[in-house]
């Protein structure tokens, strides 16, 4: 498996990436998270739609509620985009922030066996938390605009992914 040392820092400190990373033009791997229901989701939940898959460390902190929620109601907008944002968080906590932030369906939890974040790149060795990350992934399931975040606290650019999804639709 690959490692890539240093590649995010979380709190300051360097962390290791496992697996991945992706790029823009690769093929993107599925995975199985579980939603906050208890069912599986993968790469096939939406297919035929431009899906925007986000990775976050949790999203009980406040720059990954941030983003969850703003990209949540700007891809609602567009017919054809849809989210999921995935961390290791619980799918009992996911639930509860779902409840709490009136969004149903964006959210999916890594915690099981790190699917997604092996497939794409995000896991974080030291301390088994996704890192900052957002994919594009076309109607076809290819990659068409990736970002891994430098520092999990670091905001991403949320006008730059909507670009890239309005590319694609």
């Amino acid at each position: 498996m690959r490692e890539t040392a240093g590649a995010t820092t979380f709190q300051g400190r360097p962390m290791t990436l496992l697996g991945g990373p992706l790029r823009v033009g690769d093929p993107a791997p599925e995975f199985t998270a579980i939603a906050p229901d208890m069912t599986p989701v993968g790469l096939s939940w939406a297919p035929g739609t431009v899906r925007v898959l986000c990775s976050v460390p949790s999203v009980d902190t406040p720059v990954c509620d941030r983003q969850t929620r703003f990209l949540g109601d700007a891809l609602a907008s567009l017919p054809g985009a849809e989210l999921l944002t995935l961390s290791v968080d619980l799918p009992f906590a996911q639930r509860r922030w779902c409840g709490a932030a009136g969004k149903e369906g964006i959210v999916a939890s890594d915690h099981r066996d790190l699917s997604f974040g092996l497939a794409y790149g995000v896991a974080v060795k030291e301390l088994r938390l996704l890192c900052r990350a957002v994919f594009v992934v076309d109607a076809q399931d290819t990659v068409r605009y990736t970002h891994y975040a430098p520092a999990s606290d670091e905001p991403i650019d949320h006008e730059e992914v909507l670009a890239a999804v309005h590319g694609c639709l």
